[in-house]
């Protein structure tokens, strides 16, 4: 925060802060559990007390959904940090995305609609200089500024549309100036050691320049801003509460060192649904990861699982969901003991936590001196945690709150404008560039003329790859078909695959459903927000056109 204030010959005239994923609305909702009081995001208020008084003396307003299950709770504790610092300050807060209390939702732990960006905009206009909010979409801190700065109506879609593909690219901070970013080998050393975090200058036409603070680090490129998005996108169509954003008008354009411009974004109307996200406790769940070390690792492993399987039978309490995966870092004559060994990774769960906790640790301990050879485990397990699942309903948006509380205490709905909710036309598949001309191949791995970008929706995961180059672009998309990525990510093989074209940015946008079960809190998967998906599909081989490489 301090670093954003300070960086830079202006001011920003708005500094946002997201704080919200699906995981951590179902920690904030065990956290109200222990107390009504919280539920919101204590970091915030620790950054806020260095910052708030650079802040005013800037001129700079703070957007910010650290409120989480409780904004009215956060705007108090900020009002409270004011008075203790001597610094006067107007704060405001959104409300009427929580819909728990509203019982459509039987054994929810949290349920809250991803509301829009005009309680924020509302709040400005009322002169906050904090807005406070809870489950708005990510893009919103970014958007809800916007429209209040430039007054656009709220039927102002291309514009409204072209802030929120600003505001996307900005909500993971550093993942648009070089963080995650697979090409980071291609450029200098300790480059992206530590990333500036980027801004936007937006235009009134919603046309943005994408940058970061002179003398930061990191990097502001097409390549860098294309990686941000496709993270966590879909197909042409991205809707959200106040625009649904065609991502296939999306345009980039270099405008000069550490700055991208985005343009061209088109704007419809958006779905008279408004998406909720629901958590609830899934039961507990538990693992132990044996080492099996140097020859016969296929057998060690069998040899393990057998004994555990019948530990489980003889105690009578198998638990409910048993899921074993062999991950083989082993190799042939290795110089170190870490080296020879792979590891085996058991994960339970169960509704009962005995099932998970006693069962699972007594089995595993007293294999101690009576398993494979070279018997041991990274760390014993232990009682067994409790774990979240997360999905997704939708709800008529008219039956959704969105109030506005401005700092002098006025409520303002703002739910009450309308949007045409006449379908919108079928998205035209584009065309497929020509194919490019045959020629002479060598193998090598795919990330050498792609980048990728991957993460998650609940259970579904996305990969975002995208063409290094303009020659690259008619091979990748000729090439990665729907049947060719179940070939080289085998686990996706017997899952429903979806394949978007987005010519503008030379780039492939792949849904595969189901891949991460119940979502990242379950953790049933090794990576169980796929963010390491993209770079898995990067490193396999392939026949790849030596005029690419």
């Amino acid at each position: 925060m301090k670093e954003m204030l300070t960086g830079g010959e202006a001011p920003l005239d708005v500094l946002t802060g997201d704080y919200l994923a699906e995981l951590t609305m179902l920690i904030l909702g065990r956290d109200r559990l222990k107390d009504p009081a919280r539920g919101y995001a204590r970091t915030f208020l620790r950054q806020l007390e260095e910052c708030l008084g650079l802040a005013r003396e800037r001129g700079t307003r703070i957007v910010t959904n650290a409120g989480g299950l409780n904004p009215a709770g956060l705007a108090e504790r900020i009002r409270e940090l004011a008075d203790r610092l001597g610094i006067p300050v107007r704060v405001g807060h959104v409300e009427g995305d929580d819909l728990l209390a509203t019982g459509r939702f039987p054994g929810a732990l949290t349920a809250n609609a991803y509301l829009g960006g005009a309680g924020i905009a509302a709040c400005l206009e009322a002169g906050a200089e904090i807005v406070v909010t809870g489950r708005v979409t990510d893009a919103a801190l970014v958007s809800g500024p916007a429209a209040w700065h430039f007054g656009w109506a709220p039927d102002a879609y291309d514009r409204h549309a072209g802030a929120v593909v600003a505001g996307h690219v900005l909500e993971c901070g550093t993942q648009a100036t070089g963080g995650n970013y697979s090409r980071f080998a291609e450029h200098a050393a300790g480059l992206f050691l530590r990333p500036g975090f980027p801004l936007a200058e937006i235009h009134e036409d919603g046309s943005a320049v994408i940058t970061k603070h002179p003398g930061t680090g990191g990097l502001v490129d097409v390549g860098t801003v294309t990686a941000q998005l496709l993270y966590e996108t879909g197909g042409a169509r991205y809707a959200g509460p106040d625009v649904t954003v065609r991502l296939d008008t999306v345009r980039l354009e270099r405008q000069g060192p550490d700055r991208v411009r985005i343009h061209g974004v088109r704007g419809e109307a958006p779905p008279p649904t408004l998406k909720t996200g629901l958590n609830r406790l899934g039961g507990f769940r538990n693992e132990v990861v044996f080492v099996l070390t140097g020859l016969d690792i296929d057998r060690k492993a069998e040899l393990v699982r057998a004994q555990m399987d019948a530990a489980f039978d003889a105690a009578g309490s198998r638990p409910e969901h048993v899921r074993w995966e062999l991950a083989r870092t082993d190799r042939p004559d290795a110089p170190t003991e870490e080296t020879a060994s792979a590891l085996l990774r058991l994960v339970v769960r169960d509704q009962d936590q005995d099932a998970v906790g006693r069962a699972l640790s007594g089995a595993a301990v007293e294999l101690a001196l009576g398993s494979y050879p070279g018997f041991h485990v990274t760390a014993p397990p232990g009682r067994g945690a409790p774990y979240g699942v997360f999905e997704a309903a939708y709800v008529d948006r008219a039956e959704v709150p969105h109030v506005a509380v401005l700092p002098d205490g006025t409520r303002r709905d703002v739910s009450a404008y309308a949007h045409p909710t006449l379908p919108l036309a079928p998205v035209a598949q584009p065309a497929l560039p020509e194919p490019p001309p045959p020629g002479p191949v060598r193998r090598a791995p795919l990330g050498r003329v792609v980048g990728a970008r991957s993460g998650d929706k609940g259970g579904d995961a996305n990969i975002g790859v995208w063409a290094h180059t303009e020659d690259a672009w008619p091979w990748l998309a000729h090439t990665l078909t729907v049947e060719r990525l179940r070939q080289l990510l085998p686990e996706t093989a017997g899952l429903t695959v979806t394949r978007h074209l987005l010519p503008n940015l030379r780039a492939l946008n792949f849904t595969v459903e189901g891949l991460l079960g119940e979502g990242v809190a379950a953790q049933a998967r090794f990576d169980p927000q796929a963010k390491g998906l993209g770079e898995w599909l990067r490193s396999r081989h392939l026949d790849l056109p030596e005029a690419l490489l």
